[in-house]
C-alpha cells in the first residue's frame, strides 16, 4: 500500500464527481447500442465497439472487451441492456484485474532508499508541473521531507511555476535560472536532499517531445549524472498524461516509455472531459502501472488509482 492510498469517503465523492463526464457520455452511447434491438447479435457488438473507441478505450483494448463479449454472449445467452451493462463492466474489471501492475498503490518509500528519487517527464500543458506539487504535498502530510530540482530549464515559466508549487507545499526547491544544463540540476539536487536528510527529491525534467531522440540523450544524460551521487537513481520515473487529450495521451506514452524506463503513469484532468476511458486502454495496453488520476485543480485532488473504485465510480447508478 502506498504512504497515501488511504480512500476516505470524501476521497470517493471526488471520484464519483471527477468522472461525470466520462460517465454520463460513455453511457449515452451504450444506450443507443441496443435500440431496436432485443439480443446481442453482430449489430450490437459493432455499435459497443464504436461506443468503447469513442470513448478513447482504444482500438486494441476495445476489441479485446468485443471478443470476450461475443463469446460469452454466445455461452450465456446475454438478452438484455442490463445484462450488457453488467457484462461489460465485468469484463473491464477482469482487463484491469489482469494487468497486474496496476496493483501499484502509489510510491512507498522503502526502508534503505533515502533519498528515494522520483524523476517526473511528461509534455507541457499536461499537469506535470501541478502533480509535482500535489505529490510534494502529499509526501509532506505523510511526515516526509520533500526537496524539488527544477531541472526543466528548458522555459523560464517551469521554473517559476515549481518554485510557486514548493512554497505552496511547504518544501525546498534547488533552482537556477533558464538554459541551465538540466543533469546540472538534478545533480545539485541529490547532492542538497543528502545533506539536508530528504527523504524524498523529485525531478522536474523539461517537458517537450519534439524529437525522441533529443529526448531520449538528455533523459540519459539526467539519470546518468544522477547516479554519480545515488548509484540507483532515479528509483520511479513517473510519466504524467493529459487524461482529456484522449489518443494522444496514448501516442505520449509510447513515445516516452521507448525514450527512458518509465515505472509509473499519472493521468491528470479526467474531471473537465468525457475522456476517462483513456485511462482503461493505457491500463491495459502498456506495461507500466497507472499510479494516480487527477480529479480536480486543488493540491488535494491527486488520488491514488484503485481500479475497484475505478470501475464503481464508472457504473454508479447503471447496473
Amino acid at each position: 500500500m502506498g504512504i497515501f492510498s488511504f480512500f476516505t469517503r470524501e476521497k470517493k465523492e471526488d471520484l464519483d464527481k471527477g468522472l461525470e463526464k466520462t460517465k454520463e457520455g460513455f453511457f449515452s452511447k451504450l444506450s443507443r447500442v441496443f435500440v431496436g434491438k432485443t439480443k446481442i447479435d453482430d449489430e450490437v457488438l459493432d455499435r459497443l465497439e464504436e461506443a468503447l473507441i469513442t470513448s478513447d478505450v482504444g482500438i486494441a483494448t476495445s476489441t479485446k472487451i468485443i471478443n470476450r463479449i461475443e463469446a460469452r454472449a454466445a455461452r450465456d445467452k446475454f438478452m438484455s441492456e442490463t445484462e450488457m451493462n453488467n457484462l461489460i463492466r465485468e469484463e473491464i474489471e477482469l482487463i484491469l484485474t489482469e494487468n497486474k501492475h496496476t496493483d501499484a498503490e502509489g510510491f512507498d518509500v522503502p526502508e534503505g532508499k533515502k533519498p528515494y528519487v522520483i524523476m517526473v517527464v511528461g509534455v507541457n500543458g499536461a499537469g506535470k508541473t501541478t502533480t509535482i506539487g500535489k505529490l510534494s504535498h502529499q509526501f509532506k502530510l505523510a511526515g516526509k521531507k520533500v526537496l524539488l530540482g527544477a531541472a526543466d530549464t528548458f522555459r523560464a515559466a517551469a521554473i517559476e511555476q515549481l518554485d510557486v508549487w514548493a512554497t505552496r507545499s511547504g518544501v525546498e526547491i534547488v533552482k537556477t535560472q533558464m538554459g541551465a544544463d538540466p543533469a546540472s540540476v538534478a545533480f545539485a539536487t541529490l547532492e542538497k536532499g543528502i545533506a539536508l536528510g530528504s527523504d524524498v527529491i523529485i525531478i522536474d525534467t523539461a517537458g517537450r517531445l519534439h524529437n525522441r531522440v533529443d529526448l531520449m540523450n538528455e533523459l540519459t544524460k539526467i539519470r546518468r549524472v544522477m547516479q554519480k551521487v545515488i548509484p540507483d537513481a532515479p528509483h520511479e520515473v513517473l510519466l504524467v498524461l493529459d487524461g482529456s487529450t484522449g489518443q494522444n495521451a496514448f501516442e505520449q506514452a509510447r513515445q516516452f516509455t521507448a525514450a527512458t524506463q518509465v515505472t509509473g503513469l499519472a493521468i491528470t484532468k479526467l474531471d473537465g472531459t468525457a475522456k476517462g476511458g483513456v485511462v482503461l486502454g493505457i491500463s491495459d495496453q502498456f506495461n507500466v502501472p497507472v499510479r494516480y488520476i487527477g480529479v480536480g485543480e486543488a493540491i488535494d485532488k491527486l488520488q491514488v488509482f484503485n481500479k475497484k473504485l475505478f470501475v464503481e465510480s464508472l457504473f454508479k447508478g447503471k447496473v
